[in-house]
């Protein structure tokens, strides 16, 4: 038999070979994606990302309650300069528990069940820091509401990606980051004018309400599609699908994908295959970023924002100040969703570690050779180029490190 004879007669890279046209498939797609309803979508992303609201708001905590601890009144209370790291520190203890539990917490309970537990460790959190008593119902509620921390950080972004469809999940994937950047500047904004009337007690207690609207919201909100497929529950998933793009739309088709996606990935991986550079390069590059980024001591800053401020003697006061980075960090992760499928990822990248270097390299220099001096204004006796600056708490210099610590969360 010659060798034409035994060629298939309709090759694998022929239109004809598909049941679909790639022209057609993708023209379907299109249509698909312009007839859906997002209502509801981004509905059941704002619930969760309550999640993340709440989360970023219990990171930076310790920011405007730490001075007030420090002059608290009561020696049980009172924090000295070997307790006040920990009070900020432990929550990150909590946060990694948390982080890893919810990789057995995301199949046994499913995404959305796993949102809404983590709901029980952060309101027992908040409630031991606004009725604590003693050091350890400080340390204690810090680590709970680490842990719940941990466990939207780790589940959110994979519900809000498997509820989403492809023409909204870039935007909507930046909405976790967004809403822990609002969490922030929020208790930023409260630490400035709530303690005022009130006190730190009651900062605790405002962490409590997103807490409570994102488990009630959530009670409403259906499960992921694509982990009810998992679980075999098929008719449920297809309804969770129904609800979420519309009763009118082609939803069917785009549950099909979901299955056959689901069986593709169902079988294991084993650990030789994890040999395979296509495996393991993206694994080490992200655990590498992740690693580095929290090297650089990004979390440390935001927590000690206004002790940093303080020690530092910025010509503002340091509630001012850890406002104004809030307000630069939520414009930096705005402009980040804008940009990064314009610009590429790698790029900005480039950018980010740039300017993190650069900015953080001008506050260590400022700190070494510009000490504050015991009245809060910057030592005059230093930098020879300062002995002719004012005293006073109109000496612009002390501006270096509030713009040097603006850049950095910027990158």
């Amino acid at each position: 038999m010659e060798r034409g004879d035994r060629e298939p007669l309709v090759r694998k890279t022929s239109s004809s070979y598909r049941t679909f046209p790639e022209s057609t498939a993708r023209r379907l797609d299109k249509e698909y994606l312009r007839s859906l309803h997002n209502k509801r979508l981004y509905l059941a992303v704002f619930a969760a990302v309550l999640g993340n609201f709440s989360f970023g708001f219990a990171l930076v905590y310790p920011s405007p309650v730490i001075p007030a601890l420090e002059a608290h009144p009561s020696p049980a209370l009172r924090l000295d300069q070997h307790t006040a790291p920990w009070f900020g520190s432990v929550f990150t203890l909590g946060a990694a528990a948390g982080g890893l539990s919810t990789m057995l917490l995301n199949d046994c309970l499913g995404r959305k069940l796993s949102i809404m537990f983590s709901a029980l460790p952060s309101a027992l959190g908040y409630a031991l820091l606004a009725g604590a008593q003693g050091l350890w119902m400080l340390l204690l509620g810090r680590v709970l509401t680490g842990y719940a921390g941990g466990v939207t950080s780790a589940s959110i972004p994979v519900y809000i990606s498997e509820i989403s469809h492809p023409g909204v999940r870039g935007m909507l994937g930046a909405c976790p980051q967004i809403m822990a950047v609002l969490g922030s500047l929020l208790l930023y904004a409260l630490g400035k004018y709530l303690w005022l009337v009130l006190d730190w007690r009651w900062l605790a207690m405002a962490g409590e309400v997103p807490v409570l609207a994102m488990i009630l919201l959530l009670c409403f909100m259906p499960n992921s599609p694509r982990f009810l497929v998992s679980q075999g529950k098929e008719e449920e998933a297809l309804g969770s699908l129904c609800w979420l793009r519309g009763e009118d739309t082609d939803y069917a088709r785009e549950y099909e994908q979901i299955k056959d996606s689901v069986r593709k990935q169902s079988r294991r991986v084993s650990c030789a295959e994890l040999k395979d550079p296509f495996l393991y390069k993206p694994i080490l590059i992200a655990g590498g970023m992740r690693f580095l980024q929290q090297l650089s001591g990004v979390t440390c800053i935001l927590v000690y924002l206004q002790p940093i401020f303080k020690k530092t003697s910025v010509i503002l006061k340091p509630e001012y100040d850890a406002a104004l980075v809030g307000l630069v960090r939520l414009s930096a992760v705005a402009i980040a969703a804008v940009s990064m499928d314009k610009a590429g990822r790698k790029i900005l990248l480039f950018v980010s570690a740039g300017v993190m270097f650069a900015s953080n390299l001008t506050m260590g220099l400022y700190t070494h050779f510009v000490p504050a001096s015991h009245n809060g204004t910057v030592a005059n006796t230093t930098l020879g180029s300062s002995a002719n600056l004012p005293a006073g708490p109109t000496n612009y210099i002390t501006l270096i490190p509030l713009l040097a610590t603006m850049f950095f969360i910027m990158g």
